[in-house]
């Protein structure tokens, strides 16, 4: 194992990259475990639910990760326009890399799981929520009203969600740098 690092931490963090990778119904406990590298009676101690526990977490975790960098990089701008450029082009050179991708995106977990696992379907329920709360809080710190802000941050939600997974096929960012020439018309259009 790693170092310092908690084993529950290395536990999900492992878990967290191989469900974005590999989706919830291909990755199996004992995959967690050896990419882990620990003990497997620490599994059951810190997860005693097992994988849909350990799914659940990674979730939490990949919200967090996303709203903080988001939060982070859409304040202090001149314009919505500008700071939805400033996010979306930070998150799209991450896929120019080809580096971690973890925290991204819950497309992949979220859309094999709403149907078969109703924990799993309501915890990324809440995070695709937070985000669109996330980009409405946002766009009223621009000037836009609520209502037209929370429409909007629908919109910017599905639209971050589905660039992500098609810069994930195409290994690069482009489709993010795509949609972020179009939020900002429609952003520009909208201002108030």
């Amino acid at each position: 194992m790693k170092g310092k690092q908690n084993t529950k931490d290395i536990i999900l963090q492992t878990a967290t990259r191989l469900f974005q990778r590999q989706g919830y119904n291909g990755t199996g406990l004992n995959q967690i475990i050896e990419e882990s590298g620990a003990p497997k009676g620490s599994i059951y101690y810190h997860f005693p639910n097992g994988k849909e526990e350990i799914a659940i977490e990674a979730i939490s975790m990949m919200r967090k990760l996303v709203l903080e960098g988001a939060e982070k990089d859409l304040s202090g701008k001149s314009s919505a326009a500008e700071a939805f450029e400033y996010y979306l082009d930070n998150v799209a050179a991450i896929f120019d890399a080809r580096e971690c991708i973890d925290g991204l995106s819950i497309g992949l977990i979220a859309s094999e799981t709403a149907f078969t696992h109703e924990r799993l379907r309501y915890s990324c329920e809440m995070v695709f929520k937070d985000f669109q709360t996330l980009y409405a809080g946002i766009l009223m710190q621009y000037g836009f009203k609520r209502e037209s802000a929370e429409e909007i941050g629908i919109t910017i939600a599905a639209m971050i969600e589905g660039a992500c997974i098609l810069s994930i096929t195409y290994q690069n960012g482009s489709p993010i740098r795509r949609i972020a020439k179009q939020l900002s018309l429609l952003l520009t259009m909208n201002q108030e």
